[in-house]
Formats: C-alpha cells, structure tokens, sequence
C-alpha cells in the first residue's frame, strides 16, 4: 500500500465523522498492545502477540505512558522507567508531547476510542492499538 493511499485512508477515517479532538482523551487510558503499524512507506506489519504493552494514564491533560509484560496470573511487571507527557490540542489534533532527559518528541493521537487507538509518530508511522485482553489458558 502506498503512503498517499495511507493517508487518503486516514483522512477519510477521521474527515468523514469530524470527531472532536478533546474527545478522545477520555479513551486513552488502560492497557493497550499493538495491533499493527503501518510504516510511512506504507509497509505494513502485524503482532499477534506482543510481550509487552503500553499502559497509559491521562490525569488533567498530563500524562505517563509505562512498557508492563502481563503475566499469566493476571498481574503485570512493570519497571521504573516511564514516559510523561502533556496532551495540547494543535490544528484540530490531539498531540502528545513527551519530553524526557535525551529526547523531546510528539506523537498524534488520530483517533481514540472504546476499543482503539492509533497513534501517528513524527516519521509518519502509524500504531494500531487495541485494548489488552487477558490471555486465558
């Protein structure tokens, strides 16, 4: 898949329904694993399982985004390291700015919902997220 039908694609996703930025705060917070990620080059990649998983937690416009491994009694190992961020509104888009001691960056929040969020990255990469389930044995 090319990157203009990428981002036609997205466009259309996000144009078609006008969602209200501001709105998809309220989604971002949980446990969320990566579905796929299509490159900005239009390559396309998928996880069937993933060994960790972003938790995110959203307080007054603030942010702390951790990498936990679940285990299979539910529970999750987490370590000390973790990102903050704050959440700005920018063009009509929710980005999330990150700063930490050997980096600044941004990320775009495309679209947040129930049961889905995609991320775009500065490169153009664009994450799919789903909620994390519990693996059952």
């Amino acid at each position: 898949m090319s990157k203009h039908v990428i981002h036609i694609v997205v466009f259309l996703l996000v144009s078609c329904s006008k969602p209200n930025p501001e709105e998809f705060i309220k989604h971002i917070d949980g446990y969320w694993e990566i579905e796929k990620v299509i490159t900005a080059d239009g390559i396309e990649k998928q996880y069937n399982f993933n060994q960790s998983i972003d938790f995110f937690e959203v307080n007054e416009m603030k942010g702390i985004r951790k990498k936990v491994q679940p285990q299979l009694n539910g529970s999750f190992i987490t370590t000390k390291d973790q990102e903050i961020f704050t959440l700005a509104i920018e063009n009509d888009s929710l980005r999330m700015f990150y700063k930490t001691p050997l980096a600044t960056w941004k990320e775009t929040l495309i679209s947040a919902k129930e049961n889905q969020l995609i991320i775009r990255n500065e490169v153009g990469n664009l994450y799919f997220y789903k909620p994390y389930t519990k693996i059952e044995l």
